[in-house]
């Protein structure tokens, strides 16, 4: 066996990655068809995701899925698509993010990093269950150590009332990593395993601006790590033997962290997801409250 493969927990799996025409989710996806894998970009412009695919091609069995992960009908047309492209699914990466500079709202009345950050890792999880389950599959959430800075408010979160760049991209990474727990506790009897990896501070296109703080913020950039190292926490989880049947987890690079006392209110939690539920228009409830 060669190295790329070396630790698998199957060489050859069927993974899909959002996002993944650039920085992280390029880099996870190069990596994964290194190790022999099929892998499934999902990316939001057809001409980028084409672009990304061609770069790619040389490397195995890659396809691409246009979806936009920025309003509910857009999520689910998303989702159809992936089932179209997809019989089985064994990984599901959840990498694609939004760091707005402005306050947007989608055709839903929601702030569009809420939906793209939270809402569609959400509804994804929940219109692709039975591919997940079929395979028990995994699935991996790209999280953000800055979660530690965010505020997950019901009331204000949605439509990004008291926005700001840095601060709404917190808040709705926040809310994502919350339901990480309980999906798992969901899946606890299906065999499907999810956890949120860090990658570290890498070297992307999130947040970049125009102008001089643009300026500053892209000589800033070249200390930080390179997309091909932030790749490496997230395969790990995707393909790694080391961490089968491991799942509701938080990983800072290939450490396992406990999360910090803002993400661990499970009240919260379930609140959050009864209100993603409810904006999603699905009827699944939060797993039952653990007893005392």
């Amino acid at each position: 066996m060669d190295n790329a493969r070396a630790g698998q927990a199957n060489p050859s799996q069927t993974i899909a990655v959002t996002g993944a025409n650039r920085g992280i989710g390029h880099a996870v996806a190069e990596a994964l068809l290194r190790q022999g894998h099929e892998v499934v970009l999902v990316c939001r412009d057809r001409e980028r995701g084409e672009a990304a695919r061609s770069r790619l091609a040389a490397l195995g069995s890659v396809r691409l899925v246009v979806g936009d992960l920025s309003g509910v009908r857009a999520i689910r047309a998303t989702a159809e698509a992936l089932r179209d492209a997809c019989p089985r699914l064994d990984v599901l990466v959840h990498n694609a993010g939004l760091w707005p500079s402005r306050r947007v709202l989608n055709e839903d009345g929601l702030e569009q990093a809420f939906v793209t950050n939270h809402l569609a890792p959400f509804l994804l999880n929940l219109e692709l269950e039975d591919l997940l389950t079929a395979s028990a599959a995994r699935v991996v959430q790209v999280s953000a150590g800055l979660y530690v800075k965010g505020k997950a408010d019901p009331d204000r979160t949605p439509t990004g009332l008291d926005f700001h760049p840095m601060r709404t991209y917190a808040d709705t990474k926040l809310c994502n990593l919350m339901l990480v727990p309980l999906f798992a506790e969901r899946w606890q009897d299906a065999g499907v395993t999810i956890n949120a990896v860090h990658p570290g501070v890498i070297r992307t296109g999130l947040g970049d601006r125009r102008g001089p703080l643009g300026w500053l913020l892209k000589a800033v950039k070249l200390t930080w790590k390179s997309p091909r190292t932030g790749a490496g926490p997230v395969v790990r989880l995707a393909t790694s033997a080391e961490v089968a049947g491991v799942t509701g987890r938080y990983f800072q690079l290939d450490e396992e962290h406990c999360l910090e006392p803002v993400a661990r209110d499970r009240d919260l939690a379930r609140r959050l997801w009864t209100q993603a539920a409810e904006l999603a228009g699905v009827p699944h409830s939060p797993p039952a409250a653990r007893d005392a």
